[in-house]
């Protein structure tokens, strides 16, 4: 079968889910509420290229974004070149900038696979051409993660545009964007978020950042404000407090807060030069994190609900009225921070790992060493007292949930791959994606 017949797009859905069905479904980043916890499934605790696995399944092309899974199947985006592409490579970022624009056609894909076996359902090209923008080395034309309120799969395409699909692979509509510039040309990567009818996108970049929200019925326009920014790679983030619905946008300059008709709520600064994790809420309060690994600014804020005007700490703060705690130096660059139980597990990108009160920001403990842990882009995951690291080289980490830092195994993938798409997990089975193939794994 052809490369291009093969060509699978990984994607993460978005929406919100009841209860009831929470644990069949995988709808955005992260999965429900964003917080990359599933716990109640029944989930494997080892994992191998024989141990546990369900079924793997080879995926041509090149996509970071994550599965999203719903009724029982796999939604993914990807991308395919016709010509001859550089592989990724592991480890920080540093040299791997690309200026030189690709020459060749691409195909830009939806593909749908059965949960249960891996077998393709379908797949849907939404977009073919010249890539109109150059990309970082370990970018992908398929970074975004896709969203789904259950009826429709929304894919975004940072520099091409976003196409709504039923899920059975007919699409309804789409919304072209024009492409901009990134720093570097690292190239876009921040997913959508989905809230009750309408998409929202944050595009910052080097030429006119932006936030966008459109009419998921329509693809329509609803409103969209420019943002005083230059390029970051945060998703933004609903947050549905006891008072008020938010839309939570972090920024290098400014993290802002917009009501659902894109008015500023609040904002504070302090982040380090590049943000990238995922904002999330858990017992009351949002969790923020900017880490550029360069720069010695690495916070990480909870705040607490009803905030207004500007918020941000002064140089000798930890907290005020609107910012339950904040640690200034805690933050990780890649990876997003997970709240598991009471605690805020913080995973660097050089394999260390620290712990803090997620109520009070108090130390639990400080930064330990994964052993040979080397290079980490996906986020952590947790589920069943039971806290897991994925590295670019397919080895996870899995460490029992607590206030002691205590490893309990490893999980080792074929280290040929690289690894740096975020698991998803939905129906008792964890998927892994690497650059080659996506694995399910079940007990």
């Amino acid at each position: 079968m052809s490369a291009r017949s093969w060509s699978l797009s990984l994607l993460c859905l978005l929406p919100l889910t009841s209860s009831a069905d929470a644990n069949d479904r995988w709808m955005q980043f992260r999965g429900p509420g964003a917080l990359g916890v599933a716990d109640g499934q029944n989930l494997p605790v080892r994992w191998s290229e024989t141990e546990h696995l369900a079924w793997k399944k080879e995926i041509p092309g090149r996509g970071w974004s994550s599965p999203i899974i719903v009724d029982g199947r796999i939604y993914l985006t990807n991308v395919v070149s016709t010509g001859e592409v550089e592989a990724a490579t592991r480890g920080l970022y540093f040299g791997g900038e690309r200026f030189e624009q690709p020459d060749t056609p691409h195909i830009w894909q939806v593909l749908c696979l059965d949960l249960a076996t891996g077998e393709p359902v379908w797949e849907k090209t939404v977009h073919e051409g010249v890539p109109p923008r150059s990309m970082h080395i370990k970018n992908s034309y398929a970074s975004e993660t896709p969203v789904t309120d259950g009826e429709r799969v929304y894919a975004y395409f940072g520099n091409v545009g976003v196409f709504c699909l039923t899920l059975d692979g007919e699409l309804v509509w789409e919304h072209p964007l024009e492409p901009h510039a990134t720093r570097f040309e690292w190239g876009p990567a921040a997913s959508p978020a989905l809230h009750e009818g309408r998409l929202y996108i944050v595009n910052d970049n080097e030429d006119a950042s932006y936030l966008l929200a459109l009419d998921a019925a329509t693809g329509d326009e609803i409103w969209q404000v420019d943002r005083d920014e230059s390029s970051n790679w945060s998703t933004p983030f609903i947050w549905e407090n006891e008072l008020r619905t938010e839309i939570i946008a972090p920024g290098s300059g400014i993290t802002r807060s917009y009501d659902l008709d894109g008015n500023v709520l609040y904002e504070f600064g302090g982040a380090s030069a590049i943000t990238i994790a995922t904002p999330y809420a858990h017992n009351g309060l949002l969790y923020v994190s900017s880490g550029y690994v360069m720069d010695p600014r690495k916070p990480i804020w909870a705040i607490r609900p009803g905030a207004s005007g500007d918020i941000s700490l002064g140089l000798f703060e930890n907290s005020n009225d609107s910012i339950a705690w904040c640690v200034k130096d805690a933050a990780p660059y890649n990876p997003t921070t997970l709240v598991y139980g009471d605690q805020l597990y913080v995973l660097l990108d050089r394999g260390f790992v620290a712990s803090y009160d997620a109520a009070t920001g108090e130390m639990i403990y400080d930064r330990q060493r994964l052993p040979a842990g080397q290079a980490f882009t996906a986020s952590p995951w947790a589920y069943d007292g039971h806290v897991f690291f994925l590295n670019e080289f397919g080895v996870t980490f899995v460490m029992k949930a607590g206030r002691e830092f205590e490893l309990v195994g490893t999980n080792e993938l074929d280290n040929e791959p690289i690894y740096m798409s975020t698991p998803s997990m939905a129906s008792g089975k964890l998927l892994i994606r690497s650059s080659e193939a996506l694995y399910c794994f079940q007990e």
